[in-house]
């Protein structure tokens, strides 16, 4: 069976999408998937670093690691994954305005991340970026694992 390719966007690749790799890696491990997970920006500001200090921080709070370059999203993205998840609406709207016809014959679904949030108030992760303090990306921490987890009971069994 081909595995199954999934790409997390976020605005700059810095904080969301690779805490969302990371978080997701670890439970494609966890539970032996032949899944390929990624992550990309929307823009160009943080192509070649390392994800934010305060993200990396709180992925070590919770035993987690990344190894993630930043880089920015590439029309072959929509047509190599299968799914794309976005962190927020203005990244959805950014990525289906990217994507072009939906008639085309792209692989990739473009879904909100939160999605697989039960709670409805809960299905934005708000960019930390800008938080005074870690707080913000321990939110986002507990709202991507949520809804990893839960595309994982989703998808796990799929064909």
């Amino acid at each position: 069976m081909k595995p199954l390719k999934i790409l997390f966007v976020c605005i700059g690749n810095t904080c969301r999408s690779p805490m969302a790799e990371s978080v997701m890696k670890h439970w494609v491990k966890e539970y032996d998937l032949n899944w390929e997970v990624d992550s990309a920006g929307l823009r160009l500001w943080n192509v070649g670093r390392k994800p934010d200090e305060r993200c990396i921080k709180v992925l070590e709070e919770n035993g987690l690691a990344t190894d993630h370059i930043g880089r920015q999203i590439s029309p072959i993205d929509f047509y190599k994954y299968d799914y794309i998840l976005a962190m927020d609406e203005h990244n959805m709207s950014e990525l289906q305005e990217l994507a072009g016809d939906p008639s085309h014959q792209r692989c990739a679904k473009i879904e909100l991340l939160g999605k697989y949030i039960e709670r409805k108030e809960d299905q934005i992760i708000r960019d930390p970026y800008f938080s005074i303090s870690i707080g913000g990306f321990r939110c986002a921490f507990l709202q991507i694992t949520e809804s990893c987890q839960n595309f994982i009971a989703e998808h796990m069994y799929a064909d």
